[in-house]
């Protein structure tokens, strides 16, 4: 088992990079998924990343990672929009499990983006819970909008880069342990007809390095 407390942010990120390249080139390991595997992570978990991405059905982020089981500790909503759930699942992650990573995870085509859009721009309205979720996509739209954005990719990358700065605004426990060099929160976009996962923004990488942020 890969002791992730034992991981920098670095590391946990390469290994990570490293699995999405693996699919990208259909040269796949499927680590971490046979029998040994299942028996080794009974006692415990020591997930070397959290992932909080869309909860797309094309998003299998152990599949799109090449990862396995007890590797990454994975939280999925619409959109990756964010509640109290969501925070104190990624806390748990990080605070608890001692994951030296936090990713969150987009992509392209996002129904919930594209939703958003659609509200803001010709009032469509939405019904039930959904109309949470447009909601709580509508400031990054704006911001997109403010900024002159046109292009899909502009938003999606505008969205990712606002749900990075929430998570650090509304959980102290994850903010502390980026400050402190323990973790580092990355925001990755992925491209579905690709399976590429690109690199939009990063907090807490380049300390825990060793260089200035």
């Amino acid at each position: 088992m890969t002791d992730a407390q034992a991981l920098a942010p670095r590391e946990a990120f390469a290994m990570l990079l490293a699995g999405n390249e693996r699919f990208v080139a259909g040269s796949t390991e499927h680590p971490n998924q046979d029998a040994a595997r299942r028996t080794e992570v009974v006692p415990a978990q020591n997930p070397f990343a959290v992932l909080f991405g869309c909860s797309d059905s094309r998003l299998a982020a152990e599949i799109i990672f090449d990862r396995g089981l007890g590797d990454l500790f994975v939280v999925r909503t619409a959109g990756h929009v964010q509640g109290p759930e969501v925070l104190g699942s990624i806390e748990y992650g990080v605070s608890v499990l001692g994951a030296p990573l936090v990713v969150v995870l987009g992509h392209d085509a996002c129904g919930a983006v594209a939703a958003t859009r659609s509200a803001v721009e010709n009032g469509a309205a939405a019904s039930g819970y959904v109309r949470d979720v447009i909601e709580r996509v509508t400031p990054s739209v704006l911001a997109s909008r403010a900024a002159g954005h046109t292009e899909d990719e502009q938003y999606i990358a505008e969205h990712i880069r606002h749900t990075v700065d929430l998570l650090l605004e509304r959980s102290r426990v994850l903010a502390e342990a980026v400050e402190a060099g323990r973790t580092a929160v990355v925001g990755l976009s992925y491209r579905l007809a690709d399976g590429t996962a690109r690199l939009v923004t990063t907090r807490g990488l380049e300390a825990a390095a060793g260089a200035a942020t």
